[in-house]
């Protein structure tokens, strides 16, 4: 009973220092030159996402163990040790299980890559807002769903293109934009 209690308190602890930490001194540090936030894990250190050996997540099967193990020895049926630790190590599993998925989720979502988004793009039909000169650079903006964006953006033929003008989006290089006249 008291390493259940050690493991729950531990993860609270845990919890609520991270917390803290995470409000009063920043966000984390970032790893150069990989893009990833500095955390314990095996997972890609440039891909979005949680790892199941994450502090968090081994955080919280620590504390669920500790608290289902807790509850499972006030029954007379699961008190016993052979019993209650078990129960214990299933119910911290399945409540790491849900962390894990519901964070691989929520980054999935927030961290996804725009290129697919940008791909989509060719063909689009964008207004020039800066004029594009001969051979030069000038701003188109376009909305995607509701939003609007804008971009750099070149003429396809060289032309110059002026301001006001409705132009078809025919391939993006990095972040330029090319473009032709509608």
């Amino acid at each position: 009973m008291i390493i259940y209690g050690i493991c729950l308190v531990t993860g609270l602890i845990f919890t609520l220092v991270s917390v803290l930490a995470g409000h009063f001194f920043g966000h984390g540090g970032h790893v150069e030159g990989s893009g990833g936030h500095v955390e314990a894990g095996a997972d890609s250190s440039d891909a979005p996402g949680i790892s199941i050996f994450s502090p968090t997540i081994i955080a919280s099967f620590i504390t669920a163990f500790g608290g289902f193990g807790l509850i499972f020895t006030q029954f007379h049926r699961t008190s016993p040790v052979e019993i209650s630790a078990p129960l214990s190590i299933v119910g911290g599993f399945f409540v790491a299980g849900v962390l894990f998925l519901f964070f691989r989720s929520v980054f999935r979502h927030t961290q996804s890559s725009s290129e697919s988004h940008v791909a989509r793009l060719l063909g689009a039909q964008a207004n020039v807002i800066t004029p594009i000169p001969a051979d030069g650079v000038g701003e188109i903006a376009y909305v995607v769903g509701e939003t609007r964006y804008t971009a750099p953006a070149r003429s396809e033929n060289g032309a110059a293109v002026a301001n006001g003008r409705t132009v078809k989006v025919t391939r993006i290089v990095g972040t330029q934009f090319y473009v032709t006249s509608v």
